[in-house]
């Protein structure tokens, strides 16, 4: 049989595969985009759900449970809990990460938590808004310092936009003194270095958003459920031993860690998936949701400037996901444009097959002639 022939057969057997593989590749992607707005979803129906809930549960009109910190250590005691289960009945599989950077990164997280509480106590509202549309550009900074993350033009005015969007429709009042400066400060630097630590963690030892957080969560819910009353207490100065427990209490107590799990997990999910930038670009989301609720739910003001505001905000996430987009797709031609559709082995048998069978030609054009 001509070598030729199998070398050619052989090389239009890897083609086929190849135009295989990528048809299955395409379908991988779009299913990839059903759970993208999945996690999405998850997280600001979660997150809003969340508001809401501990917005009954905290209040003075409500249940004036006014212990947040420790609240947060029932929250990711559930978490752990749900994660333990899993393990236990094989549902998720345990990976090993190393004991100090789960200790590094509970103890960022939780510095996060405690100064967010503090700069909340410390300075006006319009402050601490303020302070939180901040960590969209610390972000952008530390991924610049930390990974070289580069981005577009396009990306950087869509981010603008957003910031300049919900600052419109939140941002009131502002006041700030040197402690509640700090605290901003330091709930800044410790958020945003948080979000990408999630996904650092995740790509450095190949595991997954629900893994991760199921090693991490335990650690921070004792820490904070050990701390926690202490922080509370110097912010509220009540203790949460003498709170009188209700029925109707105790189940907003539940409704609020269920909704945390959901919310916990799908933050890991989304930054896993995309980055930490993105999370807090699209996660302004949740604070037109929330305002939209209140209006709806418990009579909040409502003006023109909360509606322009929150306008211009969803305008910059539109285009914001476009520019990442479009950022995606430059980068995507990127390498096509210079490299062959065929990989090397498949020019190599291709050569070897045109090669053999203008060998063999030759060799039966001499026997005719003789």
């Amino acid at each position: 049989m001509n070598l030729g022939a199998i070398s050619l057969s052989k090389c239009f057997d890897l083609y086929l595969k190849k135009k295989k593989k990528k048809k299955m590749l395409m379908e991988e992607r779009k299913s990839s985009s059903v759970s993208d707005v999945g996690a999405w979803g998850m997280n600001i129906i979660s997150s809003v759900g969340i508001i809401m809930a501990n917005k009954q549960l905290m209040s003075q009109t409500g249940f004036a449970f006014s212990f947040a910190t420790t609240l947060t250590g029932f929250h990711f005691s559930a978490t752990a809990m749900v994660g333990w289960i899993s393990n236990a009945t094989g549902y998720s599989e345990s990976k090993s990460v190393p004991l100090w950077e789960l200790l590094w990164f509970s103890i960022i997280a939780n510095t996060s938590i405690a100064a967010m509480n503090f700069s909340l106590m410390l300075n006006s509202v319009g402050f601490y808004q303020i302070s939180k549309l901040s960590m969209i550009p610390v972000v952008c900074v530390m991924e610049w310092i930390l990974h070289g993350k580069q981005y577009s033009r396009e990306v950087k005015m869509a981010v603008a936009v957003v910031v300049v969007g919900v600052g419109v429709c939140t941002v009131t009042d502002v006041k700030v003194n040197a402690k509640g400066f700090i605290c901003a400060l330091v709930a800044v630097l410790c958020t945003s270095l948080q979000q990408i630590s999630i996904g650092s963690l995740q790509k450095k030892y190949s595991i997954g958003s629900f893994e991760l957080l199921s090693k991490t969560a335990p650690i921070q819910a004792l820490s904070l459920l050990t701390v926690g009353p202490f922080i509370d207490y110097c912010l509220t100065s009540k203790s949460i031993q003498n709170y009188s427990y209700t029925f109707n209490a105790f189940s907003f107590i539940v409704l609020s860690c269920s909704l945390a799990v959901f919310c916990n997990i799908s933050q890991y999910l989304c930054i896993g998936r995309f980055s930490a930038v993105s999370f807090q670009v699209l996660g302004h989301m949740k604070t037109v949701c929330v305002l939209t609720l209140g209006w709806l739910l418990f009579d909040s003001e409502m003006t023109l400037k909360n509606i322009s505001g929150m306008v211009l905000a969803v305008v910059g996430m539109v285009v914001y996901s476009w520019a990442v987009e479009i950022e995606k797709q430059g980068n995507a031609m990127v390498i096509p444009q210079t490299k062959s559709p065929l990989s090397d082995e498949e020019l190599m048998l291709l050569k070897e097959g045109i090669e053999e069978s203008g060998l063999r030609d030759e060799e039966l054009a001499h026997v005719q002639k003789s």
